[in-house]
């Protein structure tokens, strides 16, 4: 569970506050048992609300556009996804001293994968390749733009700056030239197209070794679509990513970005929330060893 506070601005959310809560907005839901969730989120706080429901509210301020931006785009694009996606079911407000509009959704079976503990990685792996082909196929009219399907250019600054945090915490020299190298590969071209944008272990269930759900649609938009291929890293392990490589059909530069964009968001997740989020933290570390045997 990650209840620590990560940022300084986080407000302080607990298991009677959502039940006070729920009781004002949701007479009917007032005598559900209220527990709060095991998270590697850094975006918003999960409670389960009785045996059916979930409770979901933002951490802090930068949290907040998301629930509005969910709400919007998950009725859209869940009927064309292969696996569940969350069902908005309600919707809160500010009250008793929490200051933000707050979700409840269906509740989702499953569990949250581990890399380097998947069940049955040639089967997740063909069943992820199919999640991220069918969302590219969505039809993109109006659709916002997806703030990780930018150019990685963008984010030169900060990976330098968590590089240079990291040292003596990791090799800086090789992850420098790693990071270069995807700097270096040529960007993407085409017409924008769907992306989760964070498919991360934490935000994908599953149930016998087969993809059940994705949650957390966030930071969905269009454009690079190279940016889901993160999960190649943060999740499959080495043996089957020819086989999610080949099924999503991503060429060499595609390829190549999305390592980079693992890379990246490892980077600068790690120094952040090396304290904070130990299981966030450990991934980073696991997607940065990865990358660099793989490269090496």
């Amino acid at each position: 569970m990650c209840a620590l506070r990560m940022r300084p601005d986080e407000v302080d959310i607990d298991t009677p506050l959502v039940r006070r809560l729920i009781a004002d907005r949701y007479p009917r839901w007032a005598g559900l048992p209220v527990q709060r969730l095991a998270s590697s989120g850094t975006e918003n706080a999960m409670f389960r609300l009785g045996a059916e429901l979930v409770v979901r509210l933002p951490r802090y301020s930068g949290a907040v556009a998301g629930v509005a931006h969910e709400r919007r785009w998950l009725p859209r694009l869940a009927p064309h996804l292969p696996c569940a996606s969350p069902e908005p079911l309600g919707r809160g407000g500010a009250g008793h001293g929490f200051p933000w509009p707050w979700s409840v959704y269906r509740w989702l079976d499953g569990a949250n994968p581990v890399a380097g503990a998947v069940e049955d990685p040639c089967s997740l792996a063909v069943d992820l390749a199919a999640y991220i082909t069918a969302l590219r196929g969505i039809d993109t009219a109006d659709a916002p733009a997806c703030p990780r399907s930018v150019p990685l250019s963008t984010r030169d600054t900060p990976t330098r700056e968590a590089i240079a945090q990291l040292a003596g915490r990791t090799d800086t020299e090789a992850v420098t030239l790693l990071w270069e190298e995807a700097l270096a590969v040529p960007g993407y071209a085409g017409a924008p197209v769907w992306a989760h944008g964070d498919l991360s272990p934490g935000n994908v269930l599953t149930a016998g070794g087969r993809l059940a759900a994705v949650i957390d649609f966030g930071c969905v938009g269009v454009g690079d679509p190279a940016v889901d291929l993160i999960v190649a890293w943060n999740l499959l392990p080495a043996e089957v990513r020819g086989v999610f490589r080949e099924a999503v059909g991503a060429g060499e530069a595609e390829w190549a970005r999305g390592r980079g964009w693992a890379l990246s968001i490892s980077l600068i997740q790690l120094p952040y929330y090396w304290d904070t989020n130990p299981a966030l933290a450990a991934n980073s570390r696991h997607v940065i060893g990865e990358i660099l045997a793989e490269r090496g």
